[in-house]
């Protein structure tokens, strides 16, 4: 099986989306140059290009990609060519107006931006399989390919008939008979049983309040419905080219994928990560992400896109400062990135996205955004070779899982306030300011390796995965759980006490167990800290011992956390310094310590294989201490006992030591 180590030889795979079709042919020769200026080593092709190449149903135009193509081997620059099946053609939707996505509402998405096809039709697919079999077949001898990228960004939801008849066949696959569904989906309450198969619907506009549970499974079909489509492209360009490496690009923490399966899928896990540079905590939100990401691919992953500077599709966009695109980029490479990608190479002058950065702005090559890609792309050649598929070695795992985010998501939950993305970002953030190196786990996984476990919050657990959290504690692991976990099964079916009495034993938790969600301004007193966001009406059995009570308000006196032997229940959302010194304890306990101690605030550390990566997200002058000698492999420099870092400062370090 292919794997990104294919595709990048031994280096970093730097450069980005390559949108020539955009320009006259007499820019390709001044792009070239430019790329191999900036050391660009690596461009993606054909991402929206479908209308170029099938410009009417059944006509192929191949002659610019070939140019294209040769040119770029010509120049020593590999490319990532793309299936362009993520836009398709006017043609397609003014033809074929069924293969047009529907919303809730039964109104039409039109043509006249991207992404608007239904995973379900059978039009679409013969379409996009067809143009995807000939480009396979035109291009399986290149020498320029290196990767093929299936699509972009698959965010497709449709709630058409189309769907309907799809949705329909997936939930015979799952449940194999009528009566089966009905107990799943609760359909006693409401009058909502059914009868016959062809009764059942997408989970439409309704009058009131959606059905959880078929709510639930319409975002699991969904999510499957998207990766039938990208593995049926993935499967003709494999058979074409079987060792060539094979990915498609996810958006970061987005609810409609279950990156857990669509990765399983995947030779390259890619990602495209957009942080915003006004956020004092981007970098942590970029940790997280590239943690998530690495966990994912279980080894190297590419960052597929982000950008040189602003984006285009926030309220204000402002561009990156000088030096931040830089830090972020060796912060992805420093945990596990081996490809540093853009959304994209030469700015558009016209399209949506005109106002969205490129690698090689509107000012052109004497542009900032041109002179920071240079020296970016010298930096990642010249530590390319030593980091380049090496590993990150963690402690700690968080757990994270798509059916407990989608089933948590439902309307008429104690608290709309309650973000699942928020929650994680929170516990991760306590995790990274303690310089402690992280994964991200599916709660059935295999977790014997991690001295500590994390689940900042999982509404849904099914028996599986509360099997494994018991048998991870009695293993010996250390078990920290936020609130509201353990509550439904894999149903969206409220578990007996309100939480698996599993879990409670797990926890010491006692037959009381009532929510108390808080306000968005409203914070509850405990033992040495406040929390936020939520609240638990506990009570503690009498093998637990309680670390912090409520000290005010309708739960005073009763447990706020509780352990109970290596197992920790926090019922609150503790305020980020709280956190952080709770989870520390629990990872000191284990044994397990920064990745360097005594870094000044805003310096991050992380280790990769034989480098130890310093990443300074502050604008003043630090001092590190890093005993020892070393080579810093971003200047060539020796470094002795101690390193200066400035504004969005990094080095790269290799010990000297015999």
């Amino acid at each position: 099986m292919p794997s990104l180590r294919d595709a990048v030889r031994g280096r970093i795979l730097f450069g980005g989306d390559y949108n020539p079709e955009q320009w006259p042919e007499e820019v390709w020769g001044d792009d070239v140059r430019l790329m191999k200026e900036a050391g660009v080593n690596s461009v993606t092709l054909g991402v929206f290009s479908w209308a170029k190449i099938e410009p009417r149903p059944g006509a192929r135009e191949f002659g610019w990609l070939d140019r294209l193509m040769d040119l770029m081997h010509g120049h020593g620059i590999g490319v990532v060519l793309a299936t362009p099946t993520a836009s398709p053609p006017p043609w397609m939707g003014a033809r074929h107006p069924e293969t047009l996505p529907r919303a809730e509402d039964g109104s039409i998405i039109w043509y006249g931006s991207r992404q608007q096809f239904c995973p379900s039709s059978p039009v679409y697919r013969r379409y996009a399989a067809a143009l995807t079999e000939d480009l396979a077949a035109r291009y399986a001898g290149h020498p320029a390919l290196t990767m093929w990228h299936i699509n972009n960004e698959y965010c497709t939801h449709c709630w058409c008939d189309e769907t309907a008849a799809h949705f329909r066949r997936w939930l015979r696959e799952r449940y194999g008979t009528l009566d089966a569904l009905n107990e799943a989906w609760g359909t006693a309450f409401w009058s909502q049983r059914y009868d016959t198969w062809t009764e059942i619907l997408p989970p439409r506009k309704a009058q009131y309040m959606k059905n959880p549970a078929q709510v639930l499974d319409f975002k699991r079909f969904t999510s499957d419905a998207l990766l039938e489509c990208y593995t049926a492209e993935r499967d003709i360009v494999a058979r074409h080219t079987p060792d060539i490496p094979v990915t498609t690009n996810f958006m970061p923490l987005w609810s409609g994928q279950d990156a857990w399966a669509w990765s399983a899928e995947e030779d390259v896990v890619s990602v495209d990560i957009y942080p915003d540079p006004r956020d004092p905590w981007g970098g942590q939100y970029n940790a997280m992400i590239a943690d998530m990401t690495r966990s994912q691919a279980a080894g190297p992953w590419a960052l597929m896109e982000q950008a040189a500077g602003s984006v285009n599709w926030r309220p204000v966009n402002q561009p990156k400062p000088e030096g931040l695109n830089r830090l972020w980029s060796l912060q992805s490479v420093a945990r596990g990135a081996d490809a540093v990608c853009y959304f994209q190479w030469r700015q558009s002058r016209q399209g949506a996205e005109k106002f969205h950065s490129g690698m090689l702005g509107h000012a052109g090559e004497h542009g900032r955004a041109f002179r920071e890609t240079r020296r970016l792309g010298a930096e990642l050649a010249a530590i390319g070779p030593a980091v380049s598929g090496a590993g990150v070695d963690a402690g700690v795992a968080v757990l994270h899982d798509w059916d407990a985010w989608w089933a948590g998501a439902q309307e008429g939950s104690p608290s709309a306030l309650l973000d699942y993305a928020e929650v994680i970002r929170h516990w991760h953030r306590a995790l990274w300011e303690n310089g402690t190196a992280t994964d991200f786990a599916r709660p059935g996984a295999d977790l014997g390796r991690y001295p500590v476990v994390v689940v900042p919050h999982l509404y849904l657990l099914d028996d599986a995965a509360i099997d494994n959290l018991v048998a991870y504690v009695r293993g010996g692991g250390r078990l920290v759980c936020g609130f509201f976990s353990g509550v439904a099964d894999r149903d969206d079916r409220i578990r007996p006490g309100g939480m698996d009495a599993r879990l409670r034993e797990l926890f010491g938790i006692g037959v009381l167990h009532e929510w108390w969600p808080l306000e968005a301004d409203e914070a509850v007193e405990c033992d040495g800290f406040r929390g936020t966001l939520w609240s638990e009406e506990l009570e503690a059995a009498e093998d637990a011992e309680v670390l912090a009570t409520y000290r005010d308000g309708e739960l005073a006196g009763l447990p706020a956390v509780l352990r109970k032997g290596r197992a920790t229940y926090v019922s609150t959302l503790p305020e980020p310094a709280a956190l952080r010194s709770l989870l520390g304890d629990v990872v000191r306990e284990a044994g397990l310590g920064p990745v360097l101690a005594g870094l000044p605030e805003g310096v991050e550390a992380v280790r990769r294989g034989e480098l130890l990566f310093l990443l300074h997200h502050r604008r003043e002058m630090v001092t590190v201490a890093v005993p020892g000698a070393h080579e810093d492999l971003l200047t060539g420099r020796t470094v002795v006992d101690r390193i200066a870092l400035g504004r969005y400062g990094a080095a790269v370090l290799r010990s000297t030591a015999p």
